[in-house]
């Protein structure tokens, strides 16, 4: 089955058979979830990390005064992480934000509820998730215990108020739902090729 996608220069994923089925829910907007995904900040591969400082002249243009340094934006936290290309990710900073859902937010979301990360690199002509960290770009969306990219049980997604999902009438398939991500991780033409075998 054609559902392997290269993550950096090494790291191959899967695809758990759970995204060929269909689900009543759909995306979120905006405006409605407030970016609540970003209460816990991210873990970063330390790949990635480097990407990021490499590119700290676009990025500081998209931060607030306070959170301008660098220095600020990662805490120190190193973990080993099997299914990270590095093998190694460290944790972006959490910083308080009282009027953020859980009064707590990433260091690089913005008072409009944008990532500075995806708004620098959209103003730098590149792709809007080149700087974006994977786990930012998965979510909501996982990892399984096989390191295959799936999707937590409905019901957990929906009871969570500051879920990425909401309720939909109709059933929906997670590949269409997911398709951004899909064809971003794999390629259009290997996604294409999962469409096929979709029941």
């Amino acid at each position: 089955m054609p559902d392997r996608c290269k993550i950096g220069a090494v790291k191959i994923f899967k695809i758990n058979p759970r995204l060929m089925q269909s689900e009543p829910m759909k995306r979120c907007k905006l405006h409605n979830c407030k970016a609540a995904c970003c209460i816990y900040g991210v873990w970063i591969d330390s790949q990635e990390a480097v990407k990021i400082r490499e590119n700290v002249s676009i990025i500081q243009t998209e931060m607030p005064d306070l959170w301008k340094n660098p220095d600020k934006w990662f805490d120190g936290c190193e973990e080993v992480d099997e299914h990270a290309p590095s093998g190694k990710v460290i944790h972006s900073r959490v910083v308080d934000a009282p009027k953020h859902y859980g009064g707590a937010a990433c260091v690089f979301l913005r008072a409009d509820l944008k990532c500075a990360l995806q708004t620098a690199g959209q103003k730098a002509r590149m792709h809007p998730w080149s700087l974006k960290p994977f786990y930012c770009i998965l979510h909501p969306l996982d990892l399984d215990e096989k390191g295959r990219i799936t999707l937590d049980e409905s019901g957990l997604l929906l009871d969570e108020p500051g879920s990425c999902l909401r309720p939909s009438k109709a059933l929906i398939p997670l590949l269409n739902t997911f398709e951004p991500e899909l064809r971003y991780f794999l390629g259009d033409q290997e996604y294409e090729l999962v469409l096929l075998l979709r029941p």
